[in-house]
């Protein structure tokens, strides 16, 4: 490896120094597409080229760039794919940074003397590149996002998914959390919120860490006590789950106040690890597919 490649910063550092920059600025990278003013139309999950949509870490950094760089499409695809469909990237463009996972497997001889096959994961970053970086696509991928509709629509979809869940979820009080003990889910009412909307990001971050549970994910951070390291971990999957699942359900989301003081905690994780946010968004992840694949259980039973 020639010294050049070997400064290069991997892509678990890349990605990772880029969350932590917004953090140091106290903004939450995850929250920055609702908040930024070059936004067209609602929040949907990045794409690539074949509609295929992006999931995890892949979502946060596609987030990032679009933001910084202003884009309001959501496709993205690499230079070769560009080409194929009879596009070209536009001369002086840099491209975005993405991660794709696999495992590979290795023949190996074990302390026996057998050979055995192990299963070697690994990851790998490449570019790809906006849509608005590319000239001579067909006209489909230029098509800007198609405007919200009724709120009321909006948030009666999002209430008809949270119920298919079948999740006990009890109202009342003043504080949203999710009782591990009890796998109850407790909000204030619907009318305690600033708006409806705020009420379902704050449904969606809790349901998040309902999935959590042994019967369902059996997801644990090694948390002993309130504000440790596993206790900030599992609050940043439940952060991350909530934005994807409010781009899912084209459900507005705004900072929670109370989410501020966790900040100091990320950036230590994040700092300490460069590959926990990495397995935070991979965990966010499975939270919202379990979750979308409670849906039309109860149709499928009748």
């Amino acid at each position: 490896m020639s010294n050049a490649n070997s400064k290069k910063p991997d892509i678990y550092t890349r990605i990772t120094n880029s969350i932590i920059a917004d953090l140091e600025r106290g903004v939450k990278s995850w929250t920055k597409p609702w908040s930024a003013g070059n936004t067209e139309g609602r929040i949907i999950i990045p794409k690539r080229h074949n509609g295929e949509a992006y999931q995890g870490i892949n979502i946060l950094s596609l987030w990032g760039s679009a933001m910084e760089q202003g884009f309001s499409a959501s496709t993205w695809m690499t230079f070769r794919q560009a080409g194929e469909l009879g596009g070209c990237v536009i001369k002086g463009q840099k491209g975005s940074p993405v991660v794709y996972a696999n495992t590979l497997t290795r023949t190996e001889e074990n302390d026996q003397g057998e050979e055995v096959e192990q299963t070697i994961p690994y990851m790998k970053g490449y570019s790809v590149f906006n849509v608005e970086q590319i000239e001579g696509l067909p006209e489909h991928f230029y098509e800007k996002p198609v405007p919200s509709g009724d709120p009321v629509e909006r948030i009666e979809r999002a209430d008809t998914f949270f119920t298919a869940t079948k999740a006990d979820i009890h109202h009342g009080g003043d504080r949203a959390y999710y009782a591990a003990g009890a796998d109850t889910v407790k909000l204030p009412y619907i009318e305690a919120f600033r708006d409806a909307e705020s009420y379902y990001a704050t449904l969606a971050h809790e349901m998040t860490h309902w999935t959590k549970h042994e019967s369902r994910l059996d997801r644990d951070f090694g948390r002993k006590k309130w504000g440790d390291e596993g206790y900030a971990e599992e609050e940043l999957v439940a952060e991350l789950g909530a934005a994807f699942l409010c781009a899912d359900l084209e459900i507005s989301l705004e900072d929670r106040d109370d989410h501020s003081a966790y900040i100091a905690s990320w950036l230590k994780v994040l700092k300490d690890d460069k590959r926990a946010i990495f397995r935070a968004a991979a965990h966010a992840q499975r939270a919202v597919n379990y979750l979308h694949g409670l849906q039309g259980k109860e149709q499928e039973a009748a």
